[in-house]
């Protein structure tokens, strides 16, 4: 799934070459991917409009309008935003006056597409916890303080810190050199100082590089993201450390596949 630093990606591009436009036209190709309101609602709804904003929250995208409605956009797993779009794999099309579009598609029908009067009435964004960039290390080391839950699963609560999911949550841990299985409350002050410090640093350059491609996801132009390069642990499974030599392994941890350093890490 994308997390932060491929939707902030996102997001930056769509500021650059679709904001200010005006769609005309919405071709809905595939009905189920949009979750509210009905079809014909949706595309009203759109036709005629300008985006005035574009926002990020954790994994989602929110296009603020001129008639004063949001479309709200999460890739979950396999969503994907092209511009300018073709429209030969489009789950929906976005057409603008100038003739350009913007596609979304998504392979397997996992990603969702809302138009909202409000939202941030919307479940998900109201159960969201403060992005790693909105914390300062004094309260991240608070927040840690009474949990009992491993620390990896723990970063990966959006209701918790949101944007981080298991990539980057593998990715910090392994630069902290914190064992992703480690009780939250059980860290030290300077080790949760530590991991917060690499959070954003991790989050900062994945950003740098456009993200991690590493299942559907593309940058706006449809190119990969390539951060991948630049992994530590994730997707290494069996691999030499990149600072030890010792093979990394992966464990399932909180119901994903967790990779780590068991010589780096403590």
């Amino acid at each position: 799934m994308p997390e932060l630093p491929e939707v902030e990606t996102i997001k930056r591009e769509l500021e650059k070459v679709v904001l200010g436009k005006k769609i005309t036209e919405v071709c809905v190709h595939h009905p189920l991917v949009i979750r509210e309101p009905s079809v014909a609602k949706f595309k009203k709804g759109l036709t005629g409009v300008t985006i005035k904003n574009i926002l990020r929250k954790a994994k989602v995208l929110i296009l603020e309008l001129s008639n004063a409605k949001a479309l709200v956009i999460h890739l979950k797993m396999t969503g994907q935003l092209v511009y300018p779009g073709k429209g030969r794999a489009a789950r929906v099309s976005f057409h603008f006056s100038d003739g350009k579009a913007l596609d979304f598609n998504d392979r397997r029908l996992f990603a969702d597409l809302r138009l909202l009067d409000d939202w941030r009435s919307l479940k998900f964004i109201k159960g969201l916890g403060p992005e790693p960039f909105d914390l300062t290390a004094e309260r991240f080391c608070e927040m840690l303080s009474k949990k009992k839950t491993k620390i990896k699963p723990l970063l990966m609560d959006q209701t918790f810190i949101s944007g981080v999911g298991n990539l980057y949550a593998a990715e910090a841990l392994f630069r902290a050199r914190i064992l992703p299985a480690r009780p939250a409350a059980g860290l030290s002050n300077k080790e949760k100082e530590i991991l917060f410090k690499e959070i954003k640093d991790t989050l900062s350059e994945a950003i740098k590089y456009k993200g991690s491609s590493i299942d559907q996801y593309v940058q706006l132009s449809g190119k990969q993201g390539s951060y991948v390069k630049y992994h530590k642990v994730y997707g290494r499974e069996g691999r030499p450390c990149l600072v030890c030599k010792t093979s990394i392994q992966r464990i399932a941890l909180g119901g994903r596949g967790t990779y780590f350093c068991p010589k780096c890490q403590k």
